[in-house]
């Protein structure tokens, strides 16, 4: 089975309730929910919160969800939790809540790419960076990669340099790439990250991903070229 777990949290420090927060008459998080329903590989869609306003809330537009533990450091600590309850989960995916108008095709891509890729056992996605103000926005994780061994590091730093050459004119020089923040999961693998503490590099640039690749695990990633619209402060939902 293909589980999409979306984690939750109330208490997000830049904009508590986020996922409460209304767009045009639905919170984002139904937003969310219903755009991952409608993947054709997701065999079940699952918000885990830990806050019971998330829970009723989410009960009430018929959504699937599970409580979960207030103490977990990351989303990804949340999905594991969830991925222990539902046995039956082989795949997992973790789909951010703050991504109301997320492409279920995009879903579909990220499942394909785990599943197409058997030495992995996890998945990611990149879209080519083609704004200078994204290249060097600190917000927008940037990744490398090679062709057979997945993504190699990922940074706040545009990577890599460009020697010789202003960084007006990276873009034209070379193919940047900015990371989509969703993963798929195989269970085991998944458990084990669980189980990781924090490492050097995850703490210098605050990116989870990083503590996996320290571990020496690998990310198998796809290109997609479909857009994300994250939201992360009440300005970003003003914008959308």
């Amino acid at each position: 089975m293909i589980l999409a777990v979306i984690p939750a949290r109330y208490a997000s420090t830049r904009f508590p309730g986020k996922p409460l927060a209304m767009i045009r008459g639905k919170s984002m998080i139904q937003r969310t929910w219903e755009q991952v329903s409608k993947a054709n590989l997701v065999d079940r869609v699952v918000v885990a919160t830990d806050d019971e306003r998330i829970a009723t809330h989410v009960r009430g537009f018929g959504g699937d969800v599970v409580l979960t533990r207030a103490d977990h450091p990351s989303g990804t600590d949340r999905c594991a939790e969830v991925a222990r309850l539902i046995k039956d989960a082989q795949i997992i995916l973790n789909v951010q809540g703050d991504e109301p108008f997320i492409q279920p095709e995009q879903i579909d891509f990220l499942a394909v790419t785990l599943l197409s890729q058997s030495k992995f056992g996890i998945a990611t996605l990149l879209k080519a960076i083609t704004d200078p103000g994204v290249l060097q926005n600190p917000n927008v994780v940037k990744a490398v990669h090679a062709p057979t061994r997945g993504a190699l590091y990922f940074s706040r730093h545009p990577v890599p340099f460009v020697r010789d050459a202003p960084m007006d004119q990276w873009l034209l020089r070379h193919t940047f790439y900015k990371h989509i923040g969703m993963y798929a999961f195989r269970r085991n693998t998944l458990l084990k990250l669980s189980r990781l503490a924090p490492t050097p590099l995850e703490k210098a640039e605050s990116l989870e991903q990083l503590r996996w690749l320290e571990n020496g695990f690998q990310i198998a990633v796809g290109i997609t070229e479909m857009e994300t619209i994250g939201v992360d402060t009440p300005e970003d939902l003003e914008k959308l």
